[in-house]
């Protein structure tokens, strides 16, 4: 009979002893994924120009995880394992793709398409940062979203007895960047787009021709200016127009969030009624008074 007694006495003793312990280990969890972290992703829209709106929606990457957002903080309902990760967010604009870190501007549409990339792509906003997860912790994670794609207006100022009579300006410019990899910011595949001028008839700037891009960045050794001036009544004949922008697009990568407009003056050639056909001494002009709207 006392046998049987010390026997329950220990199994009592074993039983609080063993609640004791499951109940020390779970005080001891801060969340309710004790092997796995969490994380809440906020995005931050700041650096972005004027004008330029909040996208509708966006996308949080991160190792095998892939979610879209509407508003501003993504808590996905996903754990990671511990372990090291990138996190990249962006949204998918207008005639732009994305896979992985790489973003790649849509080809033109009509004529001679494969030969261009579109002219006017949608803005795209990127971030991307390591994250160390480990396990039974919660992150609370900022995504600083930065614009990817710039406006450029070219404004050309024709000059002598054959400038009144121009009808219409078309254009390309070469060495613009048809991707971008922003886990490295690095801009690739040059290549040519549409540039449409159009004559500006009022203000300090009448009488200029003008046209807007916008532009995931420039990419290659160069950025060249070709163009062909159509003339009234066909007097004189079209001219060739060439320019090299090289020098004055240099930096063009950097500071997005502000719109660029160039300046150029084409020179007349002597004795003839026409044009050299170049322009050089590009500058950089406020843009204040120049209706850049796509």
């Amino acid at each position: 009979m006392k046998t049987n007694s010390i026997y329950k006495t220990s199994l009592l003793a074993a039983a609080l002893l063993l609640s004791a312990t499951s109940c020390v280990k779970d005080e001891l969890h801060d969340t309710p994924h004790p092997d796995t972290g969490k994380i809440t992703v906020t995005a931050d829209w700041t650096d972005r120009g004027d004008g330029v709106d909040i996208p509708a929606e966006w996308t949080v990457t991160m190792d095998g995880y892939t979610g879209t957002e509407a508003g501003e903080t993504h808590a996905p309902d996903y754990l990671f394992a511990p372990g090291s990760y990138t996190l990249a967010a962006y949204n998918t604009p207008e005639n732009i793709t994305v896979s992985g870190t790489i973003a790649t501007v849509a080809k033109a549409h009509g004529d001679a398409a494969d030969l261009f990339i579109n002219n006017a792509p949608g803005w795209l906003f990127t971030s991307v940062q390591e994250a160390e997860i480990e396990a039974d912790t919660d992150y609370e994670l900022t995504a600083v979203m930065h614009q990817q794609v710039r406006q450029l207006t070219l404004v050309i100022e024709p000059a002598g007895d054959a400038a009144d009579r121009i009808e219409s300006i078309e254009g390309t410019l070469s060495g613009a960047a048809g991707t971008l990899d922003f886990a490295t910011d690095t801009h690739g595949t040059p290549s040519e787009v549409k540039l449409h001028f159009t004559k500006i008839t009022d203000g300090d700037d009448a009488g200029k021709w003008m046209a807007t891009v916008r532009l995931l960045g420039i990419a290659g050794d160069a950025q060249r200016l070709t163009a062909t001036l159509t003339y009234t009544d066909g007097n004189p004949q079209p001219t060739s127009l060439n320019s090299d922008l090289t020098s004055a697009l240099n930096g063009f990568n950097d500071g997005k969030t502000a719109p660029l407009t160039l300046g150029g003056t084409i020179a007349e050639t002597p004795g003839e009624a026409g044009f050299t056909g170049e322009i050089t001494g590009w500058e950089t002009v406020d843009g204040g008074g120049v209706d850049a709207e796509m």
